[in-house]
């Protein structure tokens, strides 16, 4: 099993010094990670995804262009849990942008899902963390998205496709905190 630590360390190697806006953003998708998973008394894997799951992101990752599958090969040659590669290679409505791309196929086929509650929460945290690592409201994220990707981008295309599940998703979320406990 990976450690929280290790997770951190992976991700810092890899995003930190080539990537560094992206650092910022898992930084503080790890940080609302921690703070979901102790509210919601949900496992540590969330906290690991959380710092892995944008590893595809890293220049020397890239191999297919869709960080979700990209990440998700680099942290199984890594030896990384299967139940954290799930999270890391369904996060925030992969699927849906794998369809697009092509990939759809090849993700269910190389990776099994990770556990719903776990991709639930991992989405709420990605979704309410902007690129620069500030809360932001989730159709705020969208919104952002689009801008910062354009029109004609196939990841303006996902967004516009996934929104009602990655809103409905991250209410849903919203809804358990709010009933926890501090």
């Amino acid at each position: 099993m990976v450690s929280v630590d290790t997770a951190r360390q992976l991700a810092r190697t890899e995003l930190e010094d080539v990537v560094p806006r992206r650092w910022k953003h898992v930084t503080a998708v790890a940080r609302r990670a921690r703070w979901v998973a102790e509210r919601l008394r949900l496992s540590d894997d969330l906290v690991t995804a959380a710092w892995l799951h944008d590893v595809g992101y890293a220049p020397r990752l890239v191999d297919t262009g869709f960080h979700p599958l990209d990440g998700a090969r680099y942290l199984r040659a890594s030896k990384v849990d299967e139940a954290v590669i799930g999270l890391v290679a369904y996060h925030s409505c992969a699927p849906i942008e794998a369809d697009i791309r092509g990939f759809g196929s090849i993700l269910a086929a190389e990776f099994a899902p990770g556990d719903p509650q776990l991709t639930a929460a991992l989405l709420y945290c990605d979704m309410t963390t902007g690129p620069d690592g500030d809360y932001v409201r989730p159709a705020d994220r969208l919104v952002e998205i689009r801008g910062r990707y354009g029109p004609e981008d196939v990841v303006t295309r996902f967004v516009e496709l996934a929104a009602p599940q990655i809103l409905a998703t991250a209410a849903s979320v919203e809804e358990l905190l709010a009933v926890h406990p501090r």
